[in-house]
């Protein structure tokens, strides 16, 4: 068995799966038992006209049965069409057999493999007894061989897009699911370490200063808030029933990330025209910048500072995180990015942060570099390019 009929006879069936009953196959079983029977009485010239109307309404049961079982349909169909042909020495003359081209859909439509050769195995001898046994002109012979090949080959056209488009929404998931994954960590993690970073500290003063516990337990309040309203607003995408969606992130909002009371301290500077930043860009930027600061309080080691600027020129959008830690063992973009923390480090996700940010920066078409400063520290540099931003 060559290749190619191999692959076609080790095809499953068609996927997505038919459903079990469509309302036009009942329609179209009514318009069977109603034309035979018209036909046979319009028709006196034709022979056996009553005999092949009562086999048509006999046989037209077989369409409701079509998508899930479509070899056994047509082959039922072909067998019953075929010795009646014989029996009577004639094809059969009625316009209404022509529904047994939708029993020969139905087979290249929904059938697997081998049941589509087999299947086209029995058209092909029921054709060849049928030319044997009746006077045919070649006409005839050329334009049913036609006929049959076209309504195969649509069958398979329309496998194949169903196919295809099955793909393509599995793949439209998946990418939902990525998208989901890099808002979740780039959002709600930012939070979560800063909660994890916040309880350390109060654990350290509690003893010492009662008073600054409260103020730290104040600041575990408000990061736990905000985590709540942020996981709300995900979960909207995934519920129709949510409440009203949190606003896309502004550059405006990165001031949320400034905190001087904090440990460490982070200060943010925005320079330039941001109204021309589009919508998608800034929340880009927002994330960018959200991330960057946990993986600071993540990974760097007795940081007191964090600074975050964004710089919108005619050409392009810069951030630079800089920060002041020992950050020798935090991952570099495609270097380790899967390690695990050590221990003690508050951490979620450990390496998909700065995968997220270079997958950010590289679906606007902009770059993100990330590594130690020559003077000590760490520093995140991303630079997104304003060319194809619109007007």
């Amino acid at each position: 068995m060559t290749s190619p009929v191999r692959a076609l006879w080790d095809a499953p069936k068609a996927a997505p799966p038919p459903p079990r009953f469509v309302w036009r196959d009942a329609v179209l079983v009514g318009a069977i038992v109603v034309a035979a029977p018209a036909e046979a009485l319009l028709r006196p010239d034709v022979p056996w006209r009553w005999l092949w109307a009562v086999v048509l309404v006999v046989l037209s049961a077989t369409v409701l049965w079509r998508r899930t079982h479509p070899f056994a349909m047509l082959a039922v169909a072909l067998v019953v069409g075929t010795a009646v042909g014989l029996w009577t020495a004639g094809d059969p003359q009625l316009f209404t057999t022509a529904y047994f081209l939708v029993l020969l859909y139905a087979l290249f439509r929904w059938a697997s493999g081998r049941a589509m050769l087999v299947g086209g195995a029995l058209v092909a001898i029921g054709t060849v007894l049928s030319l044997t046994s009746s006077d045919t002109t070649p006409g005839d012979v050329v334009g049913g061989i036609a006929v049959a090949v076209a309504t195969g080959a649509f069958g398979i056209a329309l496998r194949w897009r169903a196919r295809v488009r099955a793909r393509d929404l599995e793949q439209a998931r998946l990418a939902e699911r990525v998208l989901l994954a890099r808002d979740l960590h780039d959002t709600v993690a930012h939070h979560v370490s800063a909660i994890a970073v916040q309880a350390q500290a109060g654990a350290l003063v509690a003893a010492k200063n009662p008073a600054a516990t409260v103020e730290v337990l104040r600041t575990i309040e408000a990061e736990a808030a905000q985590t709540l309203r942020e996981m709300r607003a995900m979960v909207g995408v995934l519920r129709a029933d949510a409440a009203p969606l949190a606003p896309t992130p502004s550059l405006a909002q990165l001031q949320t990330l400034a905190r001087t009371d904090g440990f460490p301290e982070v200060e943010v500077r925005v320079e330039g025209d941001t109204g021309a930043v589009p919508a998608a860009v800034a929340a880009a930027i927002f994330h960018l910048a959200q991330e960057s600061v946990t993986n600071v309080r993540r990974h760097a080691r007795g940081a007191r500072r964090i600074d975050v600027a964004v710089r919108v020129g005619p050409d392009d959008v810069r951030l630079t995180v800089d920060d002041d830690g020992q950050g020798a063992t935090r991952p570099v973009p495609g270097e380790a990015e899967n390690q695990a923390p050590d221990a003690g480090e508050a951490s979620t996700s450990p390496g998909y942060g700065i995968r997220g940010m270079k997958e950010r920066a590289d679906l606007l078409g902009g770059r993100c570099e990330a590594g130690p400063r020559p003077d000590g520290g760490w520093r995140v540099l991303v630079w997104l390019p304003r060319r194809g931003w619109g007007a």
